[in-house]
């Protein structure tokens, strides 16, 4: 006998689902006034949920009111260093280069690509010599591989780089840096040209054009993708050209403090080897910090989407030299997580699938939302239904609304969800469930940090006067301005790209004039350690976490859990 996919009583919903999927294949679910989404915002968002925030007493943005941030951050940001700056000795840099990179995702390596072009271009001999990459684990342990549906450009004959602007302003509630994301969508065509002349390989008609779908939050069809392993196909052709130009890189090797030029720039970093627990010293004439985001600090609890890296640190170090943020009151938390089977929770069910037709639906088989609603409206409407008992609820006690994902073969033909979606479909089969034939289970999973470091139209990371600090520049996910309050699907891969491009042309050109820092000095550290002191923050709570320790799980090891029942439900 075939063993079913579900258990009885889920059994049971899904039939509900399929008595209403003709009624729901010929009509959409209404799409709710700007009224019912800031209600639904409101009522539902763990944004908005009360006692979850505190504003930060320390550093640049201490006192500010409008940017309340999330516990959990806040107590990675408001900690003590890991280092003691009077134990290390900076008078003999264990490496001395121009250009240092920090972080080996997405935008590290664009920037260290770009930066290895420039130099060429300037005519530079062995320009690789000139650059270095450091990274927390191996290259390419990024959130940019985790990333699935796909990357906007408007290069359509409907669409324009004008409407993108608007979709990705509204998505953010006009929040974003204007600037910034005009230069994010005039630049998006230029991205994928590049991406397709390394060799990406895109989803295309026969006839050799694109294949593009909608994103949540879109006037157009402008989602360029490559299956549902997007990130993960640009980041092989974009690690390929890294490594084929010699470019040096260190693995297991986080950067734990920056160094101090002593006039406010910077001067490079302090990383740890995580192999020999040694300090490394590296100076350099430029930073730039392409650290990626703060998934793995479990905000509310919830689960993620993101690698096991994600732990904010160029955010924390960065804040401590001065940088201001932005935005930080701001989480995403992506509709569709995975909350069955209990070995994939928090698994990232790419929104492309709810492009391609598949739909939210609760217990009773209704489709309560328009399912191409921007990312927070949606996860919004996911909870509401859950909390007013219209979710399904799994053997472990997690809850969750069947994303309906046998519509997509219905409307585009048999085999297209294996063809399209071939990470969900091998997933999901792994554990006995066809999802061309019955619906999966979601509810949102954290999975984007919105805010981050200030930069400008160059990357240069900016201080609480709004001025660049010299030589410290940043792109990706680490910094803010570019999404707002909320990022739209397929911005994330493009940011990473067009910010980390500009990051490795700025600074190649910067260092070819600049002169090497001519002092290396940890007093901002020290400072740093005096306002600790000050406000009584617990000498136990440590910063940059590095890596998350999951054998504990106590609050002073690791921020966001509450009390062991929690733990066991949540993890």
């Amino acid at each position: 006998m075939k063993k079913q996919p579900y258990p009885d009583y889920m059994m049971e919903t899904i039939e509900l689902v399929e008595e209403s999927r003709p009624d729901r294949l010929r009509t959409e679910p209404r799409r709710p006034t700007p009224e019912e989404k800031e209600a639904l915002l409101r009522n539902y968002h763990p944004d908005y949920r009360p006692g979850t925030k505190r504003v930060l007493k320390i550093g640049p943005n201490a006192g500010d009111t409008s940017m309340p941030v999330p516990h959990e951050v806040a107590d990675v940001i408001e900690a003590w260093p890991l280092i003691d700056p009077n134990a290390i000795d900076l008078s003999e840099p264990d490496y001395d280069v121009d250009i240092l990179i920090v972080g080996a995702g997405g935008a590290g390596s664009m920037a260290a690509f770009w930066a290895y072009e420039t130099l060429k271009n300037k005519g530079i001999r062995n320009p690789e010599e000139r650059i270095l990459i450091i990274t927390k684990l191996r290259y390419g342990d990024a959130n940019t591989i985790m990333a699935q549906g796909g990357i906007q450009a408007a290069d359509r004959f409907e669409d324009s780089p004008t409407l993108h602007w608007l979709d990705t302003m509204g998505g953010g509630h006009f929040t974003n840096d204007p600037e910034l994301v005009k230069i994010l969508v005039t630049e998006a065509p230029k991205i994928i040209k590049f991406y397709e002349e390394l060799g990406a390989m895109f989803d295309k008609f026969e006839d050799g054009s694109f294949l593009e779908l909608p994103g949540g939050g879109a006037c157009r069809y402008r989602l360029h993708s490559c299956k549902d392993y997007t990130g993960l196909e640009l980041f092989r052709v974009l690690r390929d050209a890294v490594i084929n130009r010699n470019i040096p890189y260190l693995e297991f090797t986080p950067a734990i403090e920056l160094i101090s030029d002593g006039h406010g720039g910077c001067a490079g970093v302090v990383a740890l080897n995580l192999d020999t627990q040694e300090y490394v010293v590296i100076r350099a004439k430029a930073t730039i910090i392409t650290t990626g985001g703060y998934g793995r600090l479990h905000i509310q609890d919830f689960p993620t989407t993101n690698h096991y890296g994600a732990t904010m640190d160029g955010v924390v170090i960065a804040y401590r030299l001065g940088a201001k943020l932005r935005d930080l009151d701001s989480t995403q938390y992506h509709p569709t997580g995975a909350a069955y089977p209990e070995q994939i929770v928090g698994a990232l069910l790419t929104e492309k699938l709810r492009g391609a037709g598949s739909q939210l639906v609760n217990k009773n088989g209704e489709a309560f939302i328009y399912p191409l609603e921007p990312r927070d409206v949606v996860a919004s409407a996911i909870i509401k239904e859950c909390a007013e008992g219209r979710g399904i609820e799994t053997p472990t006690g997690k809850v969750g609304v069947w994303l309906d994902t046998p519509m997509i073969d219905m409307i585009h033909g048999k085999g297209t969800l294996k063809r399209w979606f071939a990470w969900v479909y091998r997933t999901f089969m792994r554990y006995g469930i066809d999802p061309s034939k019955y619906p999966i289970l979601a509810y949102p999973t954290l999975h984007y940090q919105n805010g981050g470091i200030c930069i400008d139209k160059y990357t240069r990371v900016l201080n609480a006067q709004n001025k660049p600090i010299p030589r410290l520049f940043a792109a990706g996910e680490v910094t803010g301005g570019v999404h707002g309050k909320n990022r739209l699907m397929g911005n994330s891969l493009l940011e990473i790209s067009v910010f980390g491009k500009i990051a490795g042309i700025t600074v190649a050109e910067y260092v070819l004039k600049a002169d090497k820092p001519r002092k290396m000095t940890l007093d901002h550290v020290v400072k740093w350690m005096k306002d600790c002191e000050k406000l009584k923050i617990p000498r136990e709570r440590k910063s940059p976490i590095v890596l998350p320790d999951y054998r504990f799980l106590t609050t002073e090891k690791f921020v966001p859990v509450r009390e062991l029942k929690k733990i066991l439900r949540v993890f």
